[in-house]
């Protein structure tokens, strides 16, 4: 199964996480955390403007950083036995491998690389699509995560059609 991953960080040179964001590929899966203790003075004027703004909705996805790590073991522990995490980044793979640690948990496979299909016209229209729906900005890490998902969905669809179009 793949897990769609996306976070928010300080800044591009010294990324501290501020918050976490997973969605499952079939959609009934999903998590989102909020550090509290976060550094404000380490943010970009970027994160400062376009991050910051859409935190605190959720209060009980807000967390310390030293109760994260449980958190997100917890929950990758509820799903089925091999994961793929599938981000658009390297930096949400090496945050989410700080956060779990190594060994990683057994479940989790491997990494999905979506990258290379954000060019794609059918990934980019599909995920400008959901962010374009009421109350789904971009630069939230839920939304993100749900964005790539539905981004993916549209993706492999056009790629099965293609292929039986063959």
């Amino acid at each position: 199964m793949l897990i769609f991953l996306d976070t928010e960080f300080t800044n591009l040179t010294d990324r501290k996480l501020i918050s976490i964001g997973m969605m499952s590929e079939d959609g009934q899966h999903s998590f989102y955390r909020e550090l509290r203790d976060f550094d404000l003075d380490n943010c970009s004027p970027f994160v400062r403007a376009n991050v910051l703004p859409l935190l605190g909705h959720s209060h009980d996805a807000v967390v310390e950083s030293a109760k994260l790590p449980q958190d997100v073991r917890q929950w990758l522990h509820t799903l089925p036995r091999s994961l793929t995490i599938a981000s658009d980044s390297d930096w949400d793979w090496e945050i989410l491998c700080e956060i779990v640690g190594r060994p990683l948990p057994a479940n989790i496979a491997g990494r999905f690389d979506l990258r290379p299909l954000i060019d794609t016209t059918v990934f980019h229209k599909a995920v400008c699509s959901y962010h374009h729906g009421c109350d789904q900005p971009w630069h939230h890490a839920w939304h993100d995560a749900h964005a790539h998902r539905v981004g993916w969905l549209a993706w492999n669809d056009a790629r099965r059609r293609a292929k039986l179009s063959i």
